[in-house]
């Protein structure tokens, strides 16, 4: 048995607490989190008594106690009776893969969301009607889901008129409205050749055509872009300019203004879906700031807080008329009530905030994990977003390993899920957000990067 640590000295995995990092409890569970991801702390290690702990670290035993019980919850250690508490060994079921393909955000670690939204929840109802809470809605928002929309836009857009948003039940659900409202059947959408796949989908499905436009190290060429406009007669781009999915770039500012001013010369109406603009750092300005009159901007909360938030704000081009979009979105569904009253609720009571701060700092963390386990190979250009694009190395095709990782528990994204054309790039995307605590990240991760590090098995066959 290991021996217990010196009471009175502070615990080598312990780091020294930050004023306005946290409650000490939580940062505790850091510290505590931190040592075994680094290995400073290895499964069966036997972690001091509370008290001598609480003592050790100069904080009241009731924050040490809160400080295990969470832990307890996260997996990261287990009591066993008399003997004391212990570091756990990684919980991770057998028969159930760990998902690096869904790009979700992560759960922040410092964040009760259970308290949230038992909170959250109780506001709505003293506030709102229940049964209007409960009946259907034909979509578009309240004026106050709207102002709380213009609220959360102002950050990218800035002040926003109110008639200008209209409220979506998730993103997929506002690309189908503006693709059938601004569209005809037959019409062509531009786009590149790696890009969201919901939005070919959604395009082919409505009977419209997709074509791609030739890109350079800094997105979308403008002169591409122009000979395909008039090739095709488009009216429509589709752009995912900032931490893009899936490769992570970003546009900078001087191609956005160039695609900009082409947009205007052909009178070109731009989709800028642009879930992640909030994870980057000095983000540049959105096409809808640079010219208001010709894009729809989409902000999903799927992506940057939860999943189980379907709600997406679109800002209208200035001119646009609301019902031909509204009138779209009425033929394939209608907005749950519940939900975007409980985004509004947030919203505006700053736990949307609390929630998103949460989010990016549970972000950094994992992308700074991915970078130190996958040996740097990531091509993510900063710790910023929720997934990385990682070229493979050439003795591995992505569908090959897309199918040894599968065979290995693991799920990740080959660049054809994401490819419109012909010879993809050999990479995959690693989503970072789907695993409910780093521990079982690691565990992924590690377990990616030595398959990474093998040559595929000459009998391996590739399942589809």
């Amino acid at each position: 048995m290991k021996p217990v640590h010196d009471p009175y000295k502070r615990p080598a995995w312990a780091a020294e607490f930050v004023s306005g990092d946290g409650p000490r409890y939580l940062q505790v569970v850091s510290f505590l989190e931190s040592a075994i991801a680094d290995g400073t702390l290895r499964p069966g290690d036997r972690l001091p008594p509370q008290r001598q702990l609480a003592e050790a670290l100069e904080i009241d035993l009731t924050t040490v106690t809160r400080a295990f019980t969470e832990a307890r919850r996260r997996q990261l250690i287990e009591a066993r009776g008399t003997l004391g508490t212990f570091v756990a060994a990684p919980k991770v079921e057998l028969t159930q893969s760990i998902d690096l393909s869904m790009n979700i955000p992560p759960p922040p670690a410092d964040v009760e969301m259970a308290a949230l939204l038992r909170e959250g929840l109780s506001q709505v109802l003293m506030r709102t009607d229940t049964d209007l809470l409960m009946t259907y809605h034909l979509g578009g928002g309240s004026h106050t889901d709207r102002n709380a929309g213009a609220r959360w836009l102002k950050p990218m857009l800035g002040r926003i008129d109110l008639d200008r948003i209209v409220v979506c039940p998730g993103a997929q659900a506002a690309l189908a409205a503006l693709i059938m409202a601004s569209t005809r059947p037959g019409d062509v959408i531009l786009m590149e050749p790696l890009a969201y796949p919901g939005l070919p989908l959604a395009a082919r499905q409505l009977g419209r055509r997709v074509e791609t436009v030739a890109l350079d190290g800094s997105g979308m060429r403008p002169d591409a872009l122009e000979d395909a406009c008039r090739k095709h007669d488009a009216r429509l781009l589709y752009l995912n300019p900032t931490l893009q999915n899936p490769t992570t770039r970003t546009m900078p500012e001087r191609r956005r203004v160039e695609i900009a001013r082409i947009a205007a010369k052909l009178n070109l109406r731009i989709i800028e879906d642009d879930p992640y603009w909030l994870f980057a750092e000095n983000a540049p300005s959105p096409l809808a700031r640079l010219m208001p009159d010709q894009v729809y901007y989409i902000s999903t909360l799927s992506k940057c807080l939860s999943p189980g938030l379907r709600t997406a704000f679109v800002a209208l081009p200035a001119m646009q008329d609301q019902q031909a979009i509204l009138a779209a979105l009425r033929t394939f569904s209608l907005t749950s009530a519940l939900t975007a009253t409980l985004v509004t609720q947030w919203i505006h009571d700053g736990s949307a905030a609390q929630l998103l701060a949460g989010v990016q700092t549970e972000a950094h963390a994992r992308q700074r994990m991915a970078r130190g386990v996958l040996a740097g190979a990531a091509s993510t250009p900063a710790n910023e977003g929720i997934h990385v694009w990682h070229t493979l190395p050439s003795y591995w095709q992505a569908l090959d390993l897309a199918a040894a990782a599968r065979d290995n528990g693991l799920v990740v994204a080959p660049a054809e899920a994401f490819f419109t054309g012909p010879n993809p790039p050999n990479a995959i995307r690693i989503s970072l957000g789907g695993c409910a605590d780093r521990m079982r990240l690691e565990v992924a991760l590690r377990k990616l990067s030595h398959l990474l590090a093998q040559k595929p098995s000459a009998h391996h066959e590739v399942v589809i």
